[in-house]
Parts: C-alpha cells; structure tokens; sequence
C-alpha cells in the first residue's frame, strides 16, 4: 500500500498580490503536500481576502500581526514560511523562522543591506532548517537553455557578458507607484529587480561575484524626470485624465481592489502614486560593470521606462558566442497602458509584468507585420562556423512555464536537477551583494570589493 504523508503546515507572512501564486498552488496542484495555518499581515483586510480564497477548500487560516511572528511559528506547528512582505522586512522574518527550526521560502530578494545579510547569514549558520530563495527565472525553458549551452562548453571558457534588461512604461513605471519607489524599503531596483538578473548570470556562470562599479540615477521618473508630462499632475493614478498613459486604477481590477484599494483604511498604504512625484529614491536607469572570481566581466543595463519589455543576453567565450534575445511585450500604446489594452475581440486590462501572465501581454504577438513581435530566441555561433539557432520549449503559465517548475521545487523537491535550479542561502547573497555594491558604488562614485562588506561569498 503507498505510505500516507501529512500535509505540511504552511505559513505566508504577507499577503500582498505575490501571495497569491504560493495560495493557488495550495489549493490546487500542492493541496495534498501542503495546508494553510495562518496568515501574518499587517493588513487585516487584506488577510480576509486571502481568507475568501482558501474557505472553500475548508481552510480557516488564523491571524497574526508581524510583532507576534515568533508565537505565530510555535502555536501553529508552522513546517514552512513562506515570506512575500516587503523586502525590508524578509531580514526579520527569515531569521526567526530559521532559528525557530522553521523551513522558509523567501521571495526574491533575500534583504536589501549587509545587516540583513549578515542577521540572515548567522541565523543559517545556527539552523538546521532549510532556506529557499525563489529565483524562478532559472527555470524558465529559455533561461535553462543557456545554462545548459554554457555548461555544456559549447562557447568555450566564458569571458565576458552583456547583459540588458528592459522594462516598459506598463511594468516599469509601477515600481515608482508602490513602496518600491523608497529606496529604504525595496533597495532599489538594483536590489529589488536586478536580484534576478545577476542571480542569473551567477548560475550561468556558476561564478562568484567580486567587484561592481555602476552609474545611474532616477531619470525618467519623479518630479523633474525626462519623461514627466506638461502641467500639473494628481497625487493618485486613480484620478488621473482617461488618456493619461501613467494612470492607474486599481477599481478595474477585483484582486487590486481587495488587496489595496479596500484595505487603504487599515493602514493607510497607497498602491497607485503619481510616477512623477516628488520624493522618489529609487533609480530608473543604470549601467553597471562586475567583475567574476573566475576571470569574466559583465556589462549590465537596467532601463525601467523602455517602449517594449524584454531582455538581450550576450555571452562571449573562448570558443564562440551565445545570444538570447526575449521580447515579452513587444509594444504598448499610449491611452491604453495601465488602464485597458485592446485585443482585436474586446478590451483587455495588460498585465503589469507580462512575463508572469503572458496570456494578458498585450499585442504585438505578429499581428499586421509588426517589426518587433513576441517571442524568444536563442543563437549560438562557434568560431569558424555558422550560427545556429537552439530551440527553446516554452511551458504553459507565468515565465515560460518556470512558475509551475519552481512551484513543483517549493512544495515537493527538486530531486535530480543537473541544472541546479533551486536557490539557497547563497545564491541570494551574492546576488543581493551585487545589488548592494552597486547602491554603495552609486553614492560613492568608486569601485566597490564585495568582500570588503564582510560576507561569506564563498
């Protein structure tokens, strides 16, 4: 007879919208691995929310403050936590979890400073439990396809990156609406962002990280930015003009409306501020250049006001060179960005960030020969011969499928992954080192040696 297995308790300290991608998948796919016990918010009614989503499946999820995080651990037996607060925050909670002897799943990225770090970094020394940094790039098909051709040694020894990210007047302009706008809270896009992005260069190369010099500055955005509008602006995207494109109005959206606009009473927190405020600390544009343990350097753009959203990877070896080039939202128009974008059958609200929800990314999928339309490709060229195109599987759901492989790693085990996918204590670190050398280099104006923040690297 198979073995029965219990459920494992499941905690989610913050239910903010990333909440939600971890409660489907306990309802659904995960509902026989995992049970929710609680919720730990400082929003009540966005914890009610969450609450109407589980009742069905029988769950009664109680309620805890943050202040009472380590009573909440104890008196709900909690397995796992799963950490989806702002960033500052996850410093707190992943290392009372952890000394707790509690599993934690952290939403990128791990903490935004060296003392978040450092807080971290003896909570895993003191720990037996199991620490999971949800990088879930890695495991789109594109993205794996690359480690795979570098791993392979198909390009030879690496010696250099270029690596740009672009994101469009849709998603970037919202990280200058939310709390991501302070640079105390979110670390910046370098931090917040770019975490990804140089998680994935890490593993490509499976390289450490030592040295970042960057340049930057908020630019675009804010209230003296290059691409502010004429004239006066309101403080709120809900009560900008219908044809304003940096509007925002969240009573479109039922998941937006619960979560924020119909707990602003509890707290106070306002999810749809002017971009073009004052007061905005977060940089919009950056280039930055790091160098690697091993002998490779990157060149690393960040642009959050780009009309199109995708990336370009170049990767230059000892024997040849790989490219891969993502468009994941090939275009948007004006008067139809954070209020509706319209299909060729009806009106469509566009999903902010189109990697995660590409069936809402809006046109330019091909439609009327559009120069630039969606899609991935992955080209490789050897010295001496031809290029080649690699094909790339994409899966079903958010990334290319990488939501559901990540998912299937968080509830059930990663078992035999040559590509090692799954993300540790570590690769968090030195992915947020590079952030936070990019922050110091920014308002230093001078190189910056990661080991000189006094982290374990290694």
């Amino acid at each position: 007879m198979p073995t029965l297995t219990t459920p494992r308790r499941y905690a989610v300290y913050g239910t903010g919208h990333r909440a939600r991608m971890y409660v489907h998948a306990l309802l659904d796919t995960y509902a026989s691995d995992a049970v929710p016990v609680a919720w730990c918010d400082t929003n009540e009614a966005r914890m009610r929310h969450y609450d109407t989503l589980v009742a069905d499946a029988g769950h009664r999820p109680r309620h805890y403050h943050p202040d009472d995080l380590e009573r909440m651990l104890a008196e709900e037996r909690v397995d796992v936590l799963v950490v989806c607060s702002p960033d500052r925050t996850h410093a707190d909670a992943v290392s009372t979890a952890l000394r707790a002897g509690v599993d934690v799943v952290c939403e990128k990225p791990l903490t935004v400073d060296e003392d978040g770090l450092r807080a971290i970094q003896a909570a895993v020394d003191a720990s037996t439990a199991r620490l999971t940094v949800t990088f879930n790039y890695r495991y789109s098909p594109r993205n794996s396809a690359l480690r795979q051709v570098i791993a392979d040694g198909t390009v030879g020894k690496v010696l250099s990156v270029h690596f740009e990210w672009l994101l469009d007047t849709v998603h970037g302009a919202d990280y200058f609406r939310r709390w991501h706008r302070d640079k105390t809270v979110s670390g910046g896009l370098a931090v917040h962002k770019a975490t990804h992005h140089f998680d994935l260069v890490n593993w490509w190369l499976d390289d450490i990280p030592e040295t970042v010099f960057a340049l930057g500055g908020l630019r675009f955005y804010g209230d003296t930015g290059a691409g502010r509008p004429p004239g006066e602006r309101p403080s709120l995207g809900r009560d900008s003009a219908a044809e304003d494109p940096f509007g925002f109005d969240m009573a479109t959206d039922p998941h937006l409306r619960a979560l924020y606009l119909d707990a602003e009473h509890v707290d106070g927190y306002l999810r749809d501020r002017d971009v073009f405020d004052p007061g905005i600390t977060t940089e919009d544009t950056l280039n930055v250049l790091v160098g690697y343990r091993g002998g490779a350097s990157m060149s690393y753009a960040l642009t959050a006001h780009s009309p199109w959203e995708g990336y370009r990877v170049c990767v230059n070896g000892s024997e040849g060179r790989a490219e891969l080039e993502v468009v994941e939202r090939a275009h948007v128009t004006a008067g139809d960005t954070a209020r509706t974008l319209h299909s060729k059958h009806a009106p469509v609200r566009p999903a902010v960030d189109p990697s995660a929800t590409p069936e809402a990314a809006g046109p330019g999928a091909g439609e009327g020969g559009a120069v630039r339309v969606n899609g991935t490709r992955l080209v490789v060229q050897r010295h001496w011969e031809e290029a080649q195109e690699v094909e790339v599987k994409e899966g079903e759901g958010g990334h290319g499928g990488g939501d559901a492989l990540l998912l299937h790693d968080v509830f059930v085990g990663s078992g035999d992954d040559p590509l090692r996918r799954r993300a540790g204590y570590p690769d968090g670190l030195r992915s947020v080192a590079v952030g936070i050398g990019i922050n110091r280099s920014l308002a230093t104006g001078a190189p910056v040696h990661l080991t000189d923040l006094g982290l374990r690297l290694s």
